[in-house]
């Protein structure tokens, strides 16, 4: 009978690696413990290292997180300065229309913004037909007493707004977004270039990060001289 490693010689090999693997892996599992136990001042420092990055992300975190400016991070200092040219240069764009849309949420008036964009996107209404589910949507959500986002308007402008609704056309909420549009460029509008994100904004600051020097990411064992870290917690 003829020898099985003769007819399947890939027997043979698959033993001798099997073998190989065994050794180098009984040998790693024993050199691992011996690594993990002493750990020498180089893993320390990096240790050290890191734990003082994330102090620093964190604290920067929550000190941008008031200002934060996400989507209008990238708007340059020029494109800022021309939205301090009037309210109407503001809302024409959409990086600024954000910036506002944000700066009122700070101050829980954003539904002014909400009720102008909704009457820009009624009165771009192709056909009669759209209008009336439209009118009643915004009238529901803005108008009404008690409506679940209410805006601050006269009694005549609202009683004019309600009495057209039942046959709405391309003007029915005119009055009404004019009347908020002033409020807004009379209170909101000012506030908003004074705030903090908007200067930040026109100085070139990045307003979702403190404007503080970070640490750098490299320690060298002079930066640590004369310091006694206790590396216990770790």
């Amino acid at each position: 009978m003829e020898n099985p490693l003769l007819l399947f010689p890939q027997l043979n090999i698959s033993a001798s690696k099997d073998k190989s693997y065994y050794k180098v892996m009984k040998s790693t599992n024993k050199e691992e413990p011996h690594k993990g136990s002493k750990p020498g001042a180089k893993q320390k420092r990096n240790r050290l290292s890191l734990l003082l990055q994330k102090s620093e992300f964190h604290e920067g975190d929550r000190l941008g997180r008031p200002g934060n400016m996400t989507k209008a991070a990238s708007v340059s200092p020029e494109e800022a300065v021309k939205w301090g040219e009037s309210f109407d240069k503001l809302l024409s764009e959409k990086a600024g229309l954000d910036a506002f849309t944000k700066f009122l949420k700070t101050e829980f008036s954003e539904e002014n913004i909400e009720f102008w964009i909704a009457c820009e996107d009624y009165k771009k209404s192709k056909t009669a037909h759209e209008l009336l589910p439209k009118a009643k949507a915004i009238y529901e959500t803005f108008i009404q007493k008690d409506a679940p986002k209410e805006v601050n308007l006269d009694f005549q402008t609202k009683e004019v707004t309600s009495q057209n609704i039942e046959h709405p056309i391309i003007t029915t909420f005119d009055a009404a977004q004019n009347t908020v549009y002033r409020l807004m460029e009379q209170d909101s509008y000012p506030r908003f270039l004074r705030s903090d994100p908007y200067l930040n904004l026109v100085k070139g600051r990045n307003p979702s990060r403190p404007t503080l020097r970070r640490r750098s990411r490299s320690f060298t064992v002079s930066d640590f001289q004369g310091v006694r870290p206790d590396f216990t917690v770790w």
